[in-house]
């Protein structure tokens, strides 16, 4: 019971802030904005990191991927099962929630589509925005959260240049190390004061909005639950049966890393216990010691689920209609970004929510109200995340592995 509570105590907190903040909101109506300045300091206090904390976690990470020999045919098949995976993900909770809309009810809080950004806008050529969202033109432009995908692309490069030059760069590949871990135990002191800002913003919020908002999340919640369930179920099994593993093992090898990632609500507690049930399932050592850590940090297709729900429920929010193929692209482009930054940075705060503002356009402090969707979707998506990383091992190995010997 000791480890249950100390593993999700900071869930728990939350959870607690956010019901406290409600109440408030609830009981104080409009008078809640006098909450409004600590939780716009909280938000504050994670703007400031985010800009070093993708760059230097990014860089580390290829540094890292170098130096373990992971650049080559394994690497790349394990990209495109991590990509092909996700995608399926993204589309299959684009759909599920397309016919079961618990958005549409939001639109009537929000505004009127003109608080989001051109991106998504239907004058604007898809090509264009595109390249927009991803490379900048000036360098000082790299240096603001506004453009956080073209700051992960340049802090890849980056990594990738000090991986390739050695010694010769040993001296910035320590900074890179030992700056990423400074900004790391920064952060991870910043989000202690997590159910207080949060807590308070969202007293805000509902102070604003009413409790109505409410009702919507418990929906978001039952419907990631739901996409997650097919996932799990259905399609890993699917995924065993395309591997040739007797259902029956695999099934009975994925109970103690399903029971590891519910009850510890973290996907790197699960590395250990992944690698050992995915060699029981027959995947190489050298193949699952090396594909599920580095699915750990680059695949999670849980985010993937939420960053979906959290993407449709700020368009909605803000007046915006988000159908079309276009629009379905952007949104799973979107969703595979923000699941990308999540495992790239262990304790990236809303860098996943503020990414999502950033490309639709939209206010930033929005970030904190998107927040609160990941927050009560934590479990069945960090259940999906841990074990689709173990598939994704068996995966590999039927496609690379095997051919290589």
């Amino acid at each position: 019971m000791k480890q249950v509570l100390k593993n999700y105590l900071s869930t728990i907190l939350l959870l607690l802030g956010l019901v406290a903040g409600g109440i408030l909101g609830a009981l104080l109506g409009e008078k809640a904005s006098v909450l409004q300045p600590v939780g716009t300091i909280f938000l504050n206090l994670i703007f400031v990191l985010v800009v070093p904390l993708v760059f230097l976690s990014v860089a580390q990470s290829m540094v890292v991927l170098r130096r373990n020999g992971m650049i080559g045919k394994v690497l790349g098949t394990s990209f495109g099962v991590f990509l092909l995976m996700s995608i399926i993900c993204g589309l299959l909770a684009y759909g599920v929630m397309s016919f079961w809309n618990p958005f549409e009810a939001v639109a009537s809080l929000g505004g009127d589509g003109s608080a989001v950004g051109g991106f998504m806008g239907e004058d604007v050529n898809i090509g264009e925005a595109i390249a927009g969202a991803f490379t900048v033109n000036d360098f000082p432009l790299l240096l603001s959260r506004d453009h956080l995908l073209p700051l992960i692309l340049f802090a890849a490069l980056f990594g990738l240049a000090v991986s390739f030059l050695g010694q010769k760069a040993a001296t910035v590949e320590k900074l890179v190390f030992e700056g990423g871990a400074v900004i790391m135990k920064i952060m991870e002191l910043v989000m202690k004061l997590a159910p207080i800002g949060i807590g308070c913003y969202f007293a805000y919020t509902i102070g604003q909005l009413g409790g109505q908002i409410v009702g919507n999340y418990l929906q978001v919640l039952l419907l990631v639950c739901a996409v997650c369930a097919i996932i799990y179920v259905v399609f890993n099994t699917l995924y065993a049966m395309y591997c040739n593993i007797p259902i029956g093992k695999f099934w009975k090898e994925m109970i103690v890393p399903s029971v590891t990632a519910v009850g510890t609500c973290s996907s790197a507690a699960c590395i250990p216990v992944n690698i050992v049930a995915a060699q029981k399932m027959g995947v190489s050592e050298k193949i699952a010691n090396g594909v599920i850590p580095l699915g750990t940090n680059l695949h999670k297709d849980g985010s993937v689920i939420t960053a979906v729900a959290k993407i449709l429920f700020a368009l909605y929010f803000f007046g915006m209609n988000p159908s079309g193929l276009g629009t379905l692209a952007i949104v799973i482009l979107i969703s595979l970004m923000v699941s990308m930054v999540v495992g790239a940075i262990p304790i990236g705060g809303m860098t996943g929510e503020i990414l999502i503002c950033a490309v639709l356009g939209i206010d930033p402090s929005f970030a904190a109200t998107l927040m609160i969707i990941g927050t009560i979707c934590d479990i069945p998506a960090t259940l999906v995340n841990s074990t689709s990383n173990l598939v994704a091992s068996a995966l590999v190995d039927r496609i690379a592995g095997r051919k290589n010997g």
